[in-house]
């Protein structure tokens, strides 16, 4: 089973769907229907699950949706993007006592990232138009279990098949190098949300800065 989309309750439809565009997300569907219903789906970039919202979808109450987990690499830089777009972020922080992130009056935290980056510890938060509440999380060690293991066949060997070309246009002027290493680096950079020739800045990097 693979949990695929989760449902927020939004008061005004093209209000959101401007603001989850601004936020750079992919814009799936946008699919009325002559009895009034409407979905509206956004995937973050890099991200397995979606978002859907529109009329006729839930009773639950605009912005009671809360404590929604993005998970980043760096919080510092995942701040700094959503606040060029515009977007009210919270200050970086870290819990000081547990479960202080999901406190909205901001008590129990403490500035700043957590010591050492210590994985799954550091948090900034913003909110959509009608309150529902989003967690960035900074994720830099994965508690076993995670992380490739969520992709399917299909995605794995597509890829691949994109690094193989990638690489192969690297190859010839690189330094000596096993393709492993750099193949590992454009992966994990697409599933982070980056393009394919940034995820190969990245390659390139994930060697040159061994060498």
């Amino acid at each position: 089973m693979k949990f695929e989309v989760v449902v927020i309750p939004v008061a005004d439809v093209d209000r959101s769907k401007k603001f989850y565009t601004t936020l750079g997300w992919r814009l799936d569907a946008d699919f009325p229907f002559d009895n009034g219903f409407r979905v509206v789906q956004f995937t973050p970039p890099g991200s397995g699950c979606s978002i859907q919202f529109g009329t006729k979808m839930t009773s639950a109450a605009p912005g009671s949706a809360q404590g929604l987990y993005l998970i980043v690499s760096d919080v510092v830089a995942a701040r700094r993007e959503l606040v060029a777009l515009g977007i009210d972020v919270s200050e970086v922080f870290h819990p000081e006592t547990p479960g202080a992130q999901f406190q909205i009056d901001g008590s129990g935290r403490i500035s700043g990232v957590a010591p050492g980056h210590a994985t799954y510890n550091s948090f900034a938060t913003f909110r959509d138009p009608d309150g529902n509440g989003w967690l960035c999380q900074e994720v830099t060690t994965r508690l076993p279990g995670r992380g490739l293991s969520s992709l399917d066949v299909a995605t794995l060997t597509e890829l691949l098949q994109e690094a193989e070309q990638h690489h192969g246009e690297y190859e010839p002027a690189a330094p000596k190098h096993h393709w492993s290493s750099w193949y590992a680096a454009y992966i994990v950079a697409r599933q982070d949300g980056k393009s394919p020739e940034e995820a190969a800045k990245d390659g390139k990097t994930q060697i040159e800065g061994a060498s």
